[in-house]
């Protein structure tokens, strides 16, 4: 029978992390000193010469729910349980707990720009998803909703935030890991007939759809008719499913390397037929016939001459002999920035010595997975063969690439090359609810001026056109030709171009998120590229441009500027398209600046309910509940349009009322009307009430 005493330690852990949400840098210093008492390598989340300055709670969590041994887990559960004074008992035993590929682990991405403001919103999402499972009211409960969907979309989060909700409060939040993904995608098998609980979650969903599968299969599970007792039971219950009970413990000593097969990968055709990785140094002979990195070394000195160490390289062919073993990945660099494959080190991947080659005579078989090309996210290290295993700042961004987690690592897909879903207007159209001739206009108006902002009322969906837009012009979904940052009052013009920050023997110089974005587009002038900003008017703009103002005009695209700090000259390339939002309804908004006005297109994206997408939406979910609401909705907008102190600026978008299904549809329009709509005509009308109740009635006797 599976133990779930592990739930009372993981809950006070949670507790005891909330005091740490503005003094991160304190508990970042408490577990480094656990894992210097332990004599483990610390996870590194920043590059060497950094600080380790920032953390989340879901990492603190992964460091002891990642792929490793049940030894290691528990001490380190232990060491942390120590620090933080946790007075619950450390588990034994991990029965249902959703575990991370190691490289998982670290949850936000330390190099980015954003990274400080990514980890408070996930501080956020812990505090919010620990006070609603203690006390779920319906403030708390939508407390916990927007603060959820600040976070899901971040890149490279996806399923992993339910699983850390999980861990945070295993009997209020589901992991939809893969293996229970797949455990509620046969849920006629498990769920009674009667039950109608059959969820069908095929991508990370919102907040509130979320909470609504939680409270549904809790629901289910309180009235006695599932086979299961628990969220942590039904967890265990499909890992079980999924890897079998002879599972529990997965392989802890997988390992990432870095190889080069020759200078510029030119041996890398010739290697991946033959299905091998193989390096020189043959004028020492086999290596299988040193004991140690030490003979090696002097075999090296007595080969090549004594006037260098050549400490590098010996351990470099030591770890290639010796080290490497079966699971550990490959990846293939070619020079310092790019990618070429992937491999796996299998059992028959022995080291051997082929004295029958002219060259790279030390060999080892290995199982090729991929084949492609693809970026380096840190300039790579010259050596022949790096071990980057703990650089999981370099890992991470790379493995996503091919591995999703708990994936079928048995029957690898081959890729011979990276090719993104292709993306025409037709798709645009039919996702973003445009009228045809708008989204026409929108095209030239980009085109033309290079910059353009989308403005309008709350839900038009500014974000989502803003993304399809850049796809529709490049004709695929390619997130690498894309960006996107925030402004806000504290954004500057060190965030967005250069700057000094300070670290702990000074200051260094570091490039913002628009600098690097204009480097990646100049080495790739054939393709477009778009950069986007969220709530361009909240910034102060002329402190965030700076000289860049004069830069980003159409007609100075290429000119060069010296930037403020640098001794080098800068330009914005022409491939460079850049699309702000704004949100008209933002009553605590100043002018715009002129500057800016000049600059940029201004496009205003309207509600949308009229466009032959949304009908066909519409007619898809085939619920008069909703037609009656959208009917309500329209009446609502011209009131609203008509009132002198609102205008069209503050209409009602079809954003509210998107990524409904059919199945869903009426159970979720009283929560968008209750705790979406009803609120924001509080804002809007906040002086006077009595319009208030007359709509909130209006929209309430809609989905009766």
């Amino acid at each position: 029978m599976p133990s779930f005493d592990w739930i009372p330690f993981y809950q006070e852990l949670a507790d005891k992390l909330l005091p740490f949400k503005n003094d991160r840098q304190s508990l970042v210093e408490k577990l480094k000193n656990v894992y210097a008492k332990l004599g483990f390598d610390f996870p590194k989340m920043k590059l060497e010469e950094e600080d380790d300055d920032e953390i989340d709670p879901f990492t603190v969590f992964g460091m002891f729910n990642k792929i490793s041994s049940r030894i290691r887990r528990i001490k380190i559960a232990h060491g942390i349980a120590e620090a933080l004074d946790v007075q619950k008992e450390v588990p034994k035993e991990f029965d249902g707990v959703p575990r991370l590929f190691p490289l998982q682990a670290i949850v936000f991405r330390w190099n980015l720009p954003s990274r400080i403001k990514e980890s408070e919103a996930l501080w956020t999402i812990f505090a919010a998803a620990i006070v609603y499972a203690d006390s779920k009211t319906s403030l708390n409960r939508k407390t916990f909703i927007d603060a959820y969907n600040v976070v899901k979309d971040m890149k490279g989060l996806k399923w992993r935030l339910s699983t850390g909700l999980f861990w945070a409060r295993p009997l209020s939040y589901l992991s939809l890991d893969s293996p229970t993904r797949k455990f509620l995608t046969n849920a006629k098998d498990i769920f009674r007939e009667d039950s109608g609980v059959i969820p069908q979650i095929t991508e990370p969903p919102c907040g509130e759809l979320y909470l609504e599968t939680c409270d549904l299969i809790r629901n289910y599970i309180a009235s006695n008719k599932g086979s299961f007792s628990s969220f942590p039971d039904m967890s265990y219950r499909a890992f079980e499913a999924e890897y079998g009970s002879d599972s529990a413990e997965l392989d802890e000593a997988k390992r990432y390397w870095l190889y080069a097969p020759g200078a510029n990968a030119d041996h890398w055709e010739e290697f991946y037929k033959k299905g091998i990785m193989a390096i020189g140094w043959e004028e020492i002979g086999d290596l299988s016939q040193f004991s140690s990195q030490k003979e090696i070394q002097d075999a090296m000195k007595r080969a090549f001459g004594s006037d260098k160490s050549y400490t590098q390289a010996s351990h470099m062919t030591w770890q290639f002999a010796n080290v490497i073993k079966p699971g550990d990945v490959v990846f293939v660099k070619k020079g310092t920035s790019a990618l070429v494959g992937r491999g796996e080190i299998t059992e028959d991947s022995t080291y051997y010595y082929d004295d029958a080659k002219p060259d790279f005579n030390n060999v080892r078989r290995i199982k090729w997975t991929h084949k492609g090309e693809w970026s380096l996210p840190q300039p790579g290290p010259l050596k022949t063969l790096t071990d980057i295993t703990d650089f999981t700042y370099m890992v991470e961004p790379i493995e996503e690439y091919f591995v999703d987690e708990y994936s079928d690592k048995k029957n690898p897909q081959i890729i011979e090359a990276v090719k993104n879903p292709p993306y025409n207007s037709g798709d645009f159209l039919n996702e973003v609810y445009m009228d045809a001739d708008d989204y026409r206009r929108l095209i030239a108006v980009l085109k033309a001026k290079k910059n353009v902002v989308l403005q309008g009322a709350p839900g038009v969906g500014k974000t989502f056109a803003a993304k399809r837009l850049a796809y529709s012009m490049m004709g695929e979904k390619d997130e690498e030709r894309v960006a996107m940052v925030q402004f806000h009052q504290s954004y500057s013009y060190e965030d967005f171009i250069m700057g000094f920050r300070p670290t702990e023997n000074g200051f260094k110089l570091n490039r913002g998120a628009f600098y690097e974005f204009c480097k990646k587009a100049e080495e790739d002038p054939d393709n477009e590229y778009f950069f986007i900003i969220d709530e361009i008017n909240r910034g102060n703009l002329s402190k965030i441009f700076g000289e860049l103002f004069m830069l980003i005009e159409r007609d100075k695209r290429g000119v060069e500027l010296r930037i403020l700090y640098s001794n080098e000259k800068f330009s914005v390339p022409r491939n460079v398209y850049l699309i702000g939002m704004m949100n008209t309804a933002d009553r605590s908004l100043a002018m715009l600046d002129f500057a800016l006005r000049r600059r940029f297109a201004f496009f205003e994206l309207k509600p949308g309910f009229e466009t032959e997408g949304f009908g066909e939406y519409q007619k898809r979910l085939a619920s008069k509940k909703f037609d009656a609401l959208i009917g309500v909705v329209k009446k609502l907008n011209e009131t609203i349009e008509s009132d002198d102190s609102l205008g069209k600026g503050f209409c009602i978008g079809r954003g509210f009322f998107c990524g409904l299904t059919p199945e869903s549809v009426d159970a979720r329009l009283a929560n968008i009307v209750d705790y979406e709509l009803i609120p924001l005509l509080q804002e809007y009308w906040y002086d006077e009430p009595l319009n208030v109740d007359e709509w909130a009635g209006n929209l309430r006797a809609a989905i009766q």
